[in-house]
């Protein structure tokens, strides 16, 4: 049994799939956030480049990859799709389980997928620098490193409950030549507000994009960046899917179910996307399906309307579940799914009932994990283990029923920078979060009237 599924260099993409061509019921506009209009390309100018704005407001189903990016991608790419052969005896599951592994890239996550196009073209339009902001550290690190190859500066804004948490990322940001602070802080306008207001915040990623965004916006040399939400980003990260259909070809196999952790959505976009024209035309039975925490249940407990990106309400307003710009979650260890919304593209999926969503509490999803590094090896993100939690539910429901389905797991990084979290789950004092539907109600109340 082949338990390795691998690419040649010569398999890497050479184009990134665009859904939008094939979305069922077009994208909402994104609005200006002054006027409530729809944004046009040029209100986008003081913080992208060019390209990027082009590839956010398309509707071309193929996107030529550039040769330098796909000769940067060859460090890393393409990334193996693992046969679960030890979890599926552990298990003693009729299904065939399947993982496709980003964390063998060098920031140890699916992020560099993006975070290369966009130095690259930040770099080709004289850019100097990029802010952003990054929650578990895994966007701000991939992003340090491909500044790092461009030959840009890095000026990086870490929710504070994770910059606390999880030292070793920024670590691995200040080697790559970024500069890291965590956020709040009292380097932006926002920033102050907010410690004015909240001196003990464990922080948020929409008050970490708006001191970014708010970086960005006032420097002539400095352009953002994001890693995820935006249509670009998904774009980019669908080398995952494009790569796990050849794989899959190779071993005459095709998902039933194709499972990926969600916080603002970029993973899960990048291994499914690819496979909507199917779930569309041919393959109807297909499930995609989105997971994440109860802390931060956006997709299954927000709202689907247009809200800022952002707490400052400095972005375009998007349409998205959302819990609420201004939502707080837990600091919980899963710090790269506490964003308030979703990406619209993923949004207008889910709200179409072509993807599904669920939500997990911590200490399950550290129990799949552990069940999951006992039998594999490789210890998950915390992040990417919410996607592994449910396929190991329908995995012993298989042994149950005797189905034997295939399933897929995009396993989107390690979990090396996140032992302390393991640590907690082993010693019992891991707690499980599950956001208060009063204070949900109460943030939706404050989403802005269009």
């Amino acid at each position: 049994m082949r338990s390795k599924i691998l690419l040649d260099e010569e398999d890497i993409p050479k184009r990134w799939y665009n859904v939008a061509a094939d979305m069922p019921r077009p994208l909402d506009p994104p609005l200006n956030p002054a006027t409530h209009e729809p944004l046009k390309p040029e209100d986008l100018e003081a913080i992208f480049p060019k390209a990027l704005i082009k590839q956010e407001m398309s509707t071309e189903r193929w996107i030529d990859i550039p040769e330098e990016v796909r000769d940067v991608y060859r460090l890393w790419r393409p990334t193996p799709l693992y046969r679960a052969v030890r979890l599926e005896r552990a298990l003693r599951t009729p299904a065939r389980i399947y993982y496709k592994y980003e964390g063998v890239s060098p920031a140890g996550s699916h992020k560099p997928n993006t975070a290369v196009p966009q130095a690259y073209y930040n770099m080709k339009e004289g850019i100097e620098r990029i802010a952003t902001e990054t929650g578990a550290g895994q966007w701000g690190s991939a992003l340090a490193l491909a500044t790092c190859i461009f030959g840009l500066k890095c000026t990086i804004y870490m929710v504070r409950s994770s910059y606390d948490q999880k030292p070793y990322r920024r670590s691995m940001m200040r080697v790559w030549g970024a500069e890291c602070f965590p956020s709040p802080s009292n380097r932006t306008n926002a920033g102050r507000r907010i410690l004015e207001q909240f001196p003990d915040t464990p922080g948020s990623l929409g008050i970490a994009i708006s001191e970014a965004v708010e970086d960005a916006a006032t420097h002539d040399d400095t352009n953002y960046a994001l890693g995820s939400v935006l249509n670009h980003v998904l774009l980019h990260q669908t080398v995952e899917g494009l790569e796990v259909k050849k794989q899959f070809e190779l071993v005459d196999d095709y998902p039933d179910v194709i499972y990926g952790c969600c916080g603002g959505g970029s993973n899960f976009p990048g291994v499914c996307f690819p496979f909507i024209p199917d779930k569309l035309n041919d393959r109807k039975e297909l499930r995609l399906v989105a997971c994440e925490p109860t802390a931060c249940p956006s997709l299954t407990k927000g709202l689907y309307t247009y809200d800022y990106g952002d707490t400052a309400r400095l972005t375009p307003l998007l349409k998205m579940y959302t819990l609420g710009h201004d939502f707080v979650p837990p600091g919980i260890h899963a710090g790269g799914l506490r964003y308030h919304g979703d990406a619209p593209l993923l949004c207008n999926l889910v709200n179409a009932g072509i993807i599904e969503a669920q939500a997990f509490r911590q200490r399950e999803v550290f129990e799949a994990a552990t069940t999951f590094a006992r039998a594999e090896g490789i210890v998950p993100a915390p992040e990417s283990a919410h996607a592994i939690k449910p396929a190991i539910d329908e995995a012993i429901r298989c042994r149950k029923t005797g189905e034997e389905k295939t399933l897929l797991i995009n396993l989107s990084g390690h979990g090396h920078f996140d032992l302390s979290a393991y640590d907690a789950y082993n010693d019992g004092i891991l707690e499980d979060y599950e956001y208060p539907e009063e204070l949900v109600r109460q943030s939706l109340a404050r989403l802005p009237k269009v």
